[in-house]
């Protein structure tokens, strides 16, 4: 993991459900996308794994994607 700053994406209401947020951050391509990274276990919720695509998420939490290359995380803003 590098000390490079998490980037904040801005949503326009009090929660996002997780699939929105992947798509929303440009972590994931689409929907089914979103759904194919949750369910592999690459995505962790403020350092938890989390397998539910409506996971509702608010500000300050943070998302953290590992793909085959590297790691990228983003903060609810």
């Amino acid at each position: 993991m590098t000390d490079a700053p998490v980037p904040t994406v801005q949503i326009s209401s009090d929660i996002i459900r997780l699939g929105q947020f992947l798509k929303l951050a440009g972590l994931a391509e689409s929907g089914a996308h979103a759904r194919e990274l949750i369910e592999d276990g690459s995505v962790t919720v403020n350092g938890e794994a989390e397998n539910r695509r409506g996971r509702q998420l608010r500000r300050g939490d943070e998302i953290e994607l590992d793909l085959p290359d590297r790691t990228v995380r983003a903060l609810v803003g």
